[in-house]
């Protein structure tokens, strides 16, 4: 088994999440931080382990032969430029969502992974929790029948009290509602869904809170996804909600239904159809990083590395169907 090397590009909360996770797999150490703030490396070091060199010049980072892999925890605005110039290096890819600010981007990035032949994992590590290992387990035990309708909601106040809103506010920064958050939920309903998307509608709303007042995008979406299959799923991203966090989900399929951790399914014998079953998971309740499941997202991945295969569910291909549907999500709410 390879013991690779990684390098990280930012160095936020997003990016001490990433290293922690990173450090505790099996197959991999965090060597080297890219930083446009100058950090000194036994800080670093000594702060998160092991032996990690500081840079503030990206490119002199890609140059060492011995680095295998880079982490991109930098603005979203920098995604793509930084994930084209870290494959074009020969390095392997692990790049928070988004991938990029615009659709255009995203297939560059493609364009240059393809190139340059190295492996992809794209942050939705959602799909890694036990709470959608758990919805998947049942859908694909059929103990729901077909789906033909289902809704995924992504409820989370982001105002000034959270670190994300300083440059979450600006367009140019983040993109839309859907994209710098509710992203989540989309991809977890097309993970759900099971099928190709035919269409989607969408409509943005603004808050009237003066905090929020500050954003330069509508901070709630809701969108109307037609799939090929004839199916109908809704994804609602709510950033601008006084509520606690809140990932909802409900699926109606034609053996029974699923609500949040609550089931009814009519392939089970004995159950009461007029009270929901309960199952036992961990839910995603919170949009710290440090509650989000990357150590399972990151053993994956760099198990796959280590087999020579693409990793499973959050690769570059499937991460881009959920980009692409996100954007024309954006440009239905935006031309109405």
């Amino acid at each position: 088994m390879k013991k690779y090397n990684v390098g990280i590009i930012g160095y936020s909360w997003a990016a001490e999440a990433h290293i922690e996770a990173i450090n505790k797999t099996i197959y991999a150490q965090v060597t080297a931080l890219c930083s446009s703030r100058k950090l000194d490396s036994a800080e670093i070091s000594a702060k998160h382990g092991g032996n990690i060199k500081c840079f503030t010049d990206l490119s002199q980072m890609l140059a060492d032969p011995e680095l295998h892999a880079v982490s991109i925890c930098s603005y979203p605005a920098d995604h793509a430029s930084q994930a084209i110039m870290a494959a074009k290096a020969g390095k392997h890819l692990i790049i928070e969502k988004p991938i990029a600010l615009s659709w255009n981007e995203c297939l560059a990035v493609e364009a240059a992974v393809k190139e340059a032949g190295v492996k992809t994992c794209v942050c939705f590590e959602c799909r890694f929790s036990s709470q959608l290992i758990t919805i998947k387990s049942v859908i694909d035990q059929g103990l729901l029948g077909k789906i033909h309708y289902g809704e995924v909601d992504y409820y989370h106040g982001i105002g000034p009290w959270y670190g994300q809103f300083r440059w979450n506010i600006k367009k140019d920064a983040a993109g839309s509602s859907l994209l710098s958050a509710g992203c989540h939920a989309m991809d977890a309903l097309l993970l759900c869904m099971g099928s190709e998307f035919e269409s989607v509608s969408s409509y943005a709303a603004y808050s009237k809170n003066n905090d929020f007042a500050k954003y330069e995008y509508p901070t709630s979406s809701v969108s109307i996804v037609k799939f090929k299959n004839g199916s109908v799923g809704k994804v609602a991203s709510v950033i601008d909600c006084l509520q606690p966090y809140y990932f909802h989900f409900h699926l109606v399929g034609s053996e029974g239904s699923l609500l949040d951790n609550k089931f009814y399914s009519a392939k089970l014998a004995g159950l009461n159809k007029n009270k929901w079953s309960e199952l036992s998971m961990k839910m995603l309740d919170s949009g710290d990083v440090s509650d989000h499941p990357y150590q399972i997202q990151f053993e994956a991945f760099f198990k796959a590395l280590d087999e020579d295969r693409e990793m499973p569910l959050t690769n570059l291909v499937e991460a881009l169907k959920t980009h692409e549907l996100i954007f024309a999500a954006d440009k239905s709410a935006e031309s109405n």
